[in-house]
């Protein structure tokens, strides 16, 4: 068998797994889920308490989270462009780092999704017990009807999915910018908020941009970190949208203005109207602005938008780990069963296994509903190290075997690589450093987190006879194919 033989084998075995989809995303499924992808539970729960632990130096942290994702989209995009792909991360891993770190990065980046759906489940409970009528519903309860929901929604086909997306993310969009409006006029014009006057007052006299120095905005920069958990997403929509490579490239280039507008301004904002004091943890903090505006029923309004919020992000979830885990099981390195589709083109396998971790994050809301939130936060801000970081790696492979002439390189490319390559890793180890240090829950996570990936990692020796059957079975039946083409 010559090497160029082997090459279109191996393509063909990488791309097998796409046999079943339906291109069911369009222009603008792709366009809104890349401006909303990584607006969720981070930004519209999360930010609050960091706030309140921080200051307003927070959105310097935003920023710099954000200049560094826009670098990880940017190496991805260019991944895309080379090969879309369903399998999204877990394909690119396979073909630049091998089946080994494929097997490795698919298991991780599976429990991100199934880590952040705990956190989302746990997100739509406290948003609800925003309202008194939820007072006495238990918050495991609360957090099971949302899993119950989105998975009856994600399992319907991908064009469903794709709708449901396009609107969460307009309504979050669309609540963001109606929320800096406000703020802007309120600003502008100096009109009280529940007796505070807005302006750079709120800053100044209470404390300035750093209030409790620069320790703590390293020390939530992890959970900052954790807010743009999503903006991969549209890397595995891509292997379902008609034409990606003339979507992908304008979809990227959005999250700059996404990063500056809605992230960094919205803290701003926040800042500005209302001393940083003023918020907490449990409440979000587009909720806490809006019920002090004095307009009726606006702060209900605002808390079904982030009820809107964390449902995107668990759809999205439940999306992304069913295509990756069909991508594993096509491989080998996954059970076959988790690899079937439905009638509808829908990966159900995935979707199942992933409501089953989730269902023990329902767990946890009863168990120990205080601390479920920030115990998933800091073990998804691992595993997403591990994922941005292998894309990073896999770009840089990208790269080099262009550059050998192996194959032409997108136009569509990560900037100032490989240098910008190597400053994003090293910002991914500072994010890990920063986990550990910043509180017990964060130090006893990396310290299980590290023997648990050396587990995986060397658990591969007998996942490795699977993968290989699997990739034989599959070459002897093109070769079969090539002797009989009526099979």
């Amino acid at each position: 068998m010559t090497e160029n033989n082997q090459t279109q084998e191996s393509a063909s075995f990488l791309t097998a797994d796409q046999q079943g989809y339906r291109k069911g995303l369009k222009h603008r499924h792709i366009q809104m889920m890349a401006i909303g992808s990584a607006i969720g539970t981070g930004l519209f729960l999360g930010a609050g308490g960091r706030l309140h632990d921080a200051g307003p130096s927070l959105f310097i942290a935003y920023a710099v989270c954000g200049f560094f994702g826009f670098l990880v989209l940017r190496a991805i995009g260019e991944l895309v462009m080379h090969r879309p792909s369903s399998g999204g991360v877990v394909s690119y891993a396979r073909e630049f780092l091998g089946e080994r770190a494929a097997y490795l990065i698919g298991w991780n980046y599976f429990l991100q999704w199934a880590i952040t759906g705990i956190a989302d489940v746990t997100a739509f409970a406290l948003y609800l017990k925003f309202w008194p009528l939820f007072d006495d519903v238990p918050q495991w309860v609360l957090a099971l009807v949302a899993l119950v929901v989105v998975v009856a929604f994600n399992v319907i086909g991908v064009a469903v999915f794709g709708e449901l997306e396009f609107w969460f993310s307009f309504i979050k969009v669309a609540a963001i910018v109606i929320f800096l409006v406000t703020g802007i006029i309120f600003i502008l014009t100096g009109h009280q908020l529940d007796g505070v006057t807005p302006g750079w007052s709120n800053i100044a006299d209470h404390g300035g941009i750093f209030p409790e120095g620069v320790v703590p905005l390293a020390v939530v920069t992890s959970g900052v970190f954790f807010a743009y958990l999503g903006i991969e997403v549209i890397a595995t929509a891509a292997g379902e949208t008609e034409n990606a490579r003339r979507e992908m490239p304008r979809a990227v280039n959005n999250v700059v203005w996404r990063i500056l507008v809605l992230y960094c301004g919205s803290v701003l904002v926040m800042s500005l109207l209302l001393p940083y004091t003023d918020y907490d943890k449990d409440t979000s903090p587009f909720v806490t602005v809006f019920s002090k505006v004095g307009i009726s029923q606006m702060g209900d309004i605002m808390n079904l938008v982030v009820i809107t919020a964390v449902l995107s992000s668990l759809n999205a979830g439940l999306y992304s780990t069913g295509r990756v885990v069909r991508t594993m099981a096509h491989a080998g390195s996954a059970p076959h069963s988790l690899g079937e589709l439905n009638n509808r083109g829908v990966p159900f396998g995935g979707i199942a296994l992933t409501s089953v971790v989730i269902i023990i994050g329902v767990v946890i809301n009863y168990v120990a509903p205080g601390r479920a939130f920030d115990i998933a936060m800091n073990l998804t801000a691992v595993t997403l190290v591990l994922t941005w970081g292998s894309m990073i790696i896999a770009q840089m492979k990208l790269q080099k075997r262009a550059e050998a002439g192996e194959f032409e390189r997108p136009s569509f490319r990560m900037p100032l690589a490989p240098y910008s390559n190597w400053l994003t890793l090293a910002f991914l180890l500072l994010v890990v450093i920063l986990v550990a240090s910043g509180d017990s829950i964060g130090f006893w996570t990396i310290v299980i987190s590290v023997p648990l990936i050396l587990i995986a990692w060397f658990s591969w020796r007998w996942v490795e006879p699977s993968v290989e059957r699997r990739r034989a079975e599959y070459e002897l039946k093109v070769d079969r194919a090539h002797v009989d083409p009526a099979r």
